[in-house]
């Protein structure tokens, strides 16, 4: 199979190629990536010599036109996804969800190539702390920020051209992923790395906020899932079992580390910062028989503390403006 992934140089996109490399050896591989903040040719060390990697935006339509056209499938990775970005400026959001989005359906119509879209978990809002339910396919649409919006759009687009035009095309939305080439302004990757730089992690909030984690060797096995099995237009909830609130992730990792578990600071909380994500992945594991190597998020913290701690060389390069930047904007509370 021939394959363009957008994003590819970027957290889920660069592991989902070495998964692809690793475990489909045949499989022709070209990264579309526009090597923003967020995507770097180092998440791609060991595999370069084994892709074509392209440098260029979603939002390119000659370009993406052409890649397309060279590919047998799509699996749609690039987006901007930093809900304190999309606060700060949301025109980025707009461009590379939107109409990035908008130029690979294009493209995938006119030469009738096979086309993934991978999308967030957050385009269903959150739910209430104590609310036994969990989103499923059917949950309506509540984003609450300017990126969830922009995701919600970007799978509102790809819906109308399955049903308008008979594109071959399937919608995943995951929960909250974690693992190795994330950026350390994600929340996991930023309280390890502080940890390693004897900083005291930070906590939004109370930090009571729930996420459903997923390790993202164990997402990406549910993508090659339904590009193998999935139903064309049907969409697949991809979660793993993983819900953990934000207070007891940083016990773990101080735990995990060595560390005081007690040993963290709180700061303001985030604007519109969502209280509870929560997957019922039924379907995908009914309908097209996937499961999570990792059958617990521990086992999967275990294994990226020990990446980050490996792969310095890796992180270190933008940790220290990442710090900075937060720095302007967090203030330490009493918790």
């Amino acid at each position: 199979m021939r394959i363009l992934v957008t994003g590819g140089a970027g957290f889920i996109g660069s592991n989902f190629v070495h998964q692809t490399l690793a475990t489909r050896p045949d499989t022709d591989v070209t990264v579309l990536d526009a090597l923003t903040y967020a995507g770097s040719t180092a998440s791609l060390a060991g595999v370069e010599d084994r892709i074509r990697f392209v440098e260029g935006d979603v939002a390119d339509t000659d370009l993406v036109e052409k890649l397309v056209g060279e590919a047998d499938a799509v699996v749609h990775f690039a987006a901007e996804s930093h809900n304190d970005n999309s606060l700060a400026d949301p025109s980025p959001f707009i461009r590379t969800n939107l109409i990035g989005t908008f130029a690979l359906l294009e493209a995938a119509r006119h030469h009738d190539v096979r086309y993934h879209h991978v999308s967030t978990d957050e385009v269903y809002g959150d739910l209430d702390l104590d609310d036994p339910k969990r989103f499923t396919e059917d949950t309506p649409y509540a984003p609450s920020s300017p990126y969830s919006a922009s995701k919600a759009g970007s799978d509102h687009l790809v819906r109308a051209w399955v049903r308008s035009f008979g594109l071959r095309a399937t919608l995943s939305n995951c929960s909250n992923n974690y693992g190795p080439r994330q950026h350390v302004e994600k929340f996991i990757p930023r309280q390890i790395t502080n940890v390693i730089d004897g900083i005291r992690p930070k906590l939004y909030g109370d930090g009571l906020n729930v996420r459903d984690w997923i390790h993202v060797d164990d997402h990406n096995s549910a993508v090659w899932t339904i590009l193998d099995k999935g139903r064309s237009g049907e969409t697949y909830l991809i979660g793993a079992d993983g819900e953990v609130n934000n207070r007891d992730v940083i016990r773990m990792i101080l735990e995990l580390m060595g560390q005081d578990p007690d040993a963290y600071d709180h700061v303001t909380d985030r604007a519109g910062h969502d209280r509870r994500y929560a997957i019922e992945s039924g379907k995908l594991r009914t309908e097209l028989g996937w499961t999570p190597a990792y059958e617990s998020f521990r086992d999967g913290l275990v294994a990226t503390i020990d990446w980050y701690r490996e792969n310095e060389s890796w992180w270190r390069p933008v940790k220290e403006a990442t710090e900075a930047k937060y720095a302007l904007t967090q203030r330490v509370v009493s918790p």
